[in-house]
């Protein structure tokens, strides 16, 4: 990504330090705002990119892209008032069905998404909702299991988007719709943890339409040198609240058009 740094390179390197040992150390650590001001949105990407860099020598692979902070009610939860994105990477992908490591996790929350996987590029022309749309080869429902490197969930803006947009893993469901089959804005979801209700929204949720969530992404990408591409998977961002998990939980989504998914949570930590 093209960004110019309203802070020092250093400031990046220290932030960037900050979560990397976080995440592997698995204790969680400090907000950055004595790093960051809350509101310098271009140096946390920065550090988002330091740490996409430090992903990435390490042998990881760019698979996509999540849209965070879609929905008014994980807005709330945060204190936030925008969305933001993230990067997703191969280690982070798992099938329905799967046992997730919870000794990877810190501080769990589930959310249910619509996942679009694009059979085009987006990195020319309008990027408008015609566009958009037929850019998509189909739609799954889908967990993502975002988390925090910063103790107790006290984020800022600047925390969650320097935190890879407080991206964690995400389940992808095996019933592949397109969108001739499925209208994203009319869904209907509601997320189970361990057969209980725990959360409920709709398309609408995100960011009025999860295709409108897919379009400001493309555009913002774009604009950061970084457009998303064919083959790639792109979280829409939650259809309702988020929910915290623990080890054993069970976790379903169901999402009307694109059936359910399921994931669960190894017992014990390590």
């Amino acid at each position: 990504m093209d960004v110019t740094l309203a802070a020092p390179r250093a400031t990046v390197d220290a932030a960037a330090e900050r979560l990397r040992t976080a995440a592997r150390d698995r204790i969680p650590c400090p907000p950055l705002r004595d790093l960051i001001d809350p509101d310098d949105v271009t140096t946390a990407y920065a550090v988002q990119e330091r740490l996409g860099e430090l992903r990435l020598a390490t042998g990881a692979k760019v698979v996509g892209r999540k849209i965070g902070l879609t929905s008014p009610a994980v807005q709330a939860q945060l204190g936030v008032d925008q969305p933001d994105f993230g990067v997703l990477f191969d280690d982070m992908a798992f099938t329905a069905g799967a046992e997730l490591p919870t000794e990877q996790l810190l501080q769990p929350r589930a959310e249910a998404e619509i996942a679009f996987v694009l059979g085009a590029d987006l990195a020319e022309g309008p990027l408008d909702l015609a566009q958009i749309r037929a850019s998509v080869s189909y739609a799954v429902a889908a967990l993502e299991i975002v988390d925090s490197r910063i103790a107790g969930w006290d984020i800022t803006f600047a925390d969650t988007v320097a935190d890879n947009a407080s991206s964690g893993l995400y389940v992808l469901g095996s019933q592949r719709r397109t969108l001739v089959e499925v209208e994203p804005v009319e869904v209907e979801m509601r997320m189970l943890v361990d057969g209980e209700v725990v959360s409920t929204g709709n398309g609408a949720a995100c960011l009025g339409d999860p295709l409108e969530a897919l379009a400001w992404l493309a555009r913002t990408a774009r604009e950061f040198g970084d457009p998303l591409r064919s083959g790639q998977v792109v979280l829409s961002g939650a259809l309702g609240p988020m929910h915290p998990v623990h080890p054993g939980a069970r976790v379903t989504a169901e999402i009307s058009g694109l059936g359910s998914v399921t994931t669960t949570f190894s017992a014990q930590e390590e």
